[in-house]
């Protein structure tokens, strides 16, 4: 994370004072290990898999997205401090250990979320998951529909493009989403990737069948080191469920300091700041994410 955060110029924000601060961001996953450098800032937990009232993660994979978002790196001495260190999280537990959920439970997750935005000061929800793209047509507009509502009623929802790259139109659901923030990864190459599990090029790529550019913004996904479900250890994993948590710290740092913003204002100004990777549209969408640029 130490790299990522020189590339991603986070240090601009931490110099201004900004760090996430009074803004909630609920992450839709595994589930949460109750890690050191979480502090007391997971302000809420629920669990649509089980139905558990204490924390855990029987995967890893959320713990990992929430030490991206805002693990403040105490464990490591600040080396895997995440984006946003003094971000809070509402978790919301969608998928079981083996990483799988159905579209019932991100529904349900969706609208309690919006319900409760103002109770735990919800600004941004993470999403790092993918449907797969053989779905059916049916679910896969619910899913969408369900990603648009948080949107529409003022929740920044960040989507990961998915690993199916490097076709046209690979983009995972809800990632096609014309409204909702999808990132994927620019470090995807065969080199940077070594041993990894993962193919080349695995970023999901597009424009979507309606000719949308996606994703909107590349930021780095592989090998990212981050909160393991042990307590005060870390692990690396890949992919652009590794991605997609940087923005969502991002525009916590962004929140931070412009409280007022909209979702829609939040998306512009990702835009209007974006680094021009020079590659190509279908892969790198607007480029990347300058912290610096951005506040």
């Amino acid at each position: 994370m130490d790299r990522v955060r020189k590339i991603m110029n986070t240090q601009a924000a931490y110099n201004r004072g900004y760090f996430g601060e009074n803004v909630g961001v609920a992450i839709l996953d595994t589930g949460i290990f109750p890690h050191a450098d979480f502090g007391g800032r997971i302000r809420y937990f629920i669990d649509f898999i089980n139905g558990r009232k204490m924390m855990y993660d029987d995967n890893g994979h959320g713990t990992h997205i929430a030490g991206i978002i805002g693990g403040d790196g105490g464990s490591s001495g600040g080396r895997y401090m995440g984006i946003a260190p003094r971000c809070h999280f509402i978790i919301v537990k969608i998928l079981d250990k083996k990483g799988n959920g159905n579209t019932e439970n991100v529904v349900q997750a969706i609208d309690w979320l919006v319900r409760r935005k103002e109770m735990y000061h919800i600004r941004i929800v993470n999403i790092s998951i993918g449907m797969v793209l053989q779905a059916e047509s049916q679910e896969r507009v619910r899913l969408l529909k369900a990603v648009e509502y948080a949107w529409d009623n003022n929740l920044a929802v960040v989507a990961a493009a998915g690993n199916n790259g490097p076709g046209e139109r690979s983009v995972t659901v809800p990632g096609i989403s014309r409204k909702v923030i999808t990132v994927g990864c620019f470090d995807d190459s065969r080199e940077q990737i070594g041993r990894s599990l993962l193919k080349p090029e695995y970023s999901g790529r597009g424009p979507t069948d309606h000719c949308v550019v996606k994703p909107e913004l590349v930021v780095p996904g592989t090998n990212v080191a981050s909160c393991a479900k042990q307590q005060g250890m870390y692990t690396k994993k890949s992919g652009t469920s590794m991605a997609a948590p940087m923005v969502s710290g991002s525009i916590a740092l962004l929140l931070s300091k412009y409280p007022c913003f909209s979702p829609a204002e939040v998306k512009l100004r990702l835009y209007q700041r974006a680094v021009d990777l020079g590659l190509p549209q279908s892969k790198q969408g607007w480029g990347m994410v300058d912290i610096g640029r951005l506040l």
